[in-house]
């Protein structure tokens, strides 16, 4: 498998948690660093959060921080966004894409998973 696959979207009220996760193969996931990016309807794609495979860093938007954790098992080739106090601007397609490095283009995208939050 040459694209990642993202899983765990779905409904959740304003204030739950949600964990999304990213499984990269065809490759060790540590060679490989991992962002996080959505697209909320009508609205232009956004970064979101990137784990690094050189050093380990981990960036986040300042919309999300605090709020959002980013993690990776290399043994099981995922990576995972844990979403915590969830808000309805967090409402988007959540995408997962490998990347040479953080901040770099990513090239390869998954298909992505609806994660909606509302009362």
């Amino acid at each position: 498998q040459v694209n990642p696959v993202e899983s765990g979207g779905g409904l959740v009220q304003p204030g739950e948690s949600l964990r999304l996760s990213c499984v990269v193969s065809g490759s060790t996931l540590d060679s490989k660093s991992v962002g996080w990016f959505r697209r909320a309807p009508g609205k232009q794609r956004e970064a979101v959060s990137c784990i690094s495979h050189t050093d380990s860093g981990a960036y986040y938007a300042d919309f999300v921080k605090g709020r959002f954790t980013i993690s990776r098992d290399n043994a099981k080739n995922t990576v995972y966004l844990q979403l915590d106090s969830v808000k309805p601007d967090d409402t988007a397609v959540y995408y997962c894409a490998t990347c040479p490095r953080c901040g770099d283009y990513c090239p390869s995208w998954g298909q992505g998973t609806q994660v909606t939050v509302s009362s």
